[in-house]
């Protein structure tokens, strides 16, 4: 009689905490964040603005869950967008702003809805602002595609590939490759004609990597350093 009134006991506080949602209740699912900007489309990549008013586009974000959305547009003096010459958020998908004349500028934007969740950063694009007097324009910085920075890969040999740019359509870029296991390479190629270059590393080491553009006046722009891992 004993063990029945245990079995009882037992199996009544099983029920209660079942019932008392105890048994796996989650709760809502987490709010998730708006979709990635995909798409820009004013100023578009390497683009010369004859006017510095520019009205800055892009294709519009959707959220799954219905949250309102605004987008923070981040426009720079540098690729990485550490140097931040104008930040805003704004309801639309398009504002206007008025920059400097004759300057290389660098600009993404990001979608963020009414929680707080934010989207990853459109791509990275470049434009120049014309300039009164100025007949040829500085390369932009290089683009990064492979490896990514700060990344891990595999030690032995390695191809390093970057995408140049430059407003001027007949300018033919070259490019010097500085590489090295300081964070001030020494240079490894000079003049490539071609966006990617071949590499040998060894395992359990760090390397930094650049790469300047130079144009058919000699017109040089300094890259950006990279670095990544082997192991």
């Amino acid at each position: 009689m004993r063990n029945t009134i245990k079995f009882i006991t037992a199996l009544f506080t099983v029920l209660f905490f079942s019932a008392c949602g105890g048994g796996g209740d989650d709760g809502p699912p987490p709010n998730s964040a708006p979709t990635q900007v995909t798409q820009v489309t004013f100023p578009t990549a390497d683009l010369l603005c004859v006017n510095n008013n520019i009205n800055f586009q892009w294709n519009a974000s959707s959220d799954a869950d219905n949250d309102p959305i605004s987008y923070r547009i981040v426009i720079a003096l540098d690729r990485p967008l550490t140097n931040i010459v104008e930040q805003r958020t704004v309801n639309n998908n398009s504002v206007t702003i008025t920059l400097q004349q004759g300057v290389a500028y660098y600009w993404n934007v990001t979608a963020i809805d009414d929680m707080g969740q934010a989207s990853e950063p459109s791509q990275t694009l470049a434009f120049f602002t014309s300039g009164p007097g100025i007949t040829n324009y500085a390369p932009f910085t290089a683009a990064l595609n492979a490896p990514a920075d700060e990344s891990t890969v595999a030690a032995g040999q390695l191809t390093l590939e970057w995408t140049g740019g430059d407003t001027d359509a007949g300018d033919t870029l070259t490019y010097d490759l500085y590489f090295g296991q300081t964070n001030d390479p020494p240079l490894n190629q000079a003049g490539l004609t071609t966006e990617s270059a071949a590499v040998t590393t060894t395992a359990g080491n760090t390397y930094f990597w650049r790469v300047d553009s130079i144009d058919n006046s000699g017109i040089k722009t300094i890259g950006q350093v990279w670095t990544f891992s082997t192991n």
